[in-house]
């Protein structure tokens, strides 16, 4: 079994920043593709960023230019680093993985953290 482990959320001013961390646990071989997504009330969830094994990184257009993605594989772990927060940016943010283990490739998602920003 996997387990995921979100950190980082919480108030912040317009313009601050956020670093969310994700940490995966368990019976883990190793990790391919590594996202944050985020849902606001009312709202789909959406993806923000994305990073590939091999580092290739995407985001929506939304967080262009104030975001960046990134990962340690040595500790599981993928990052969020927002920057120049905006009131649309508040949600709550979830960690997915593609984790193989035991053999097998599955899907895992994080609790979610939650992410305010005041005006």
């Amino acid at each position: 079994q996997v387990q995921l482990v979100e950190s980082g959320g919480g108030l912040v001013q317009t313009g601050g920043s956020l670093r969310l961390s994700c940490v995966a646990s368990g019976s883990i071989s190793s990790i391919n593709t590594m996202a944050w997504y985020r849902q606001a009330p009312a709202k789909q969830r959406e993806l923000v960023a994305v990073i590939t094994r091999g580092g290739t990184t995407n985001y929506i257009d939304s967080v262009k230019g104030r975001c960046t993605i990134s990962r340690d594989d040595a500790k599981n772990t993928v990052y969020l680093q927002m920057n120049s927060l905006k009131p649309e940016d508040a949600a709550v943010y979830y960690c997915n993985l593609d984790v193989w283990s035991l053999g097998r490739l599955n899907n895992y998602w994080g609790q979610g953290t939650q992410v305010t920003v005041s005006s």
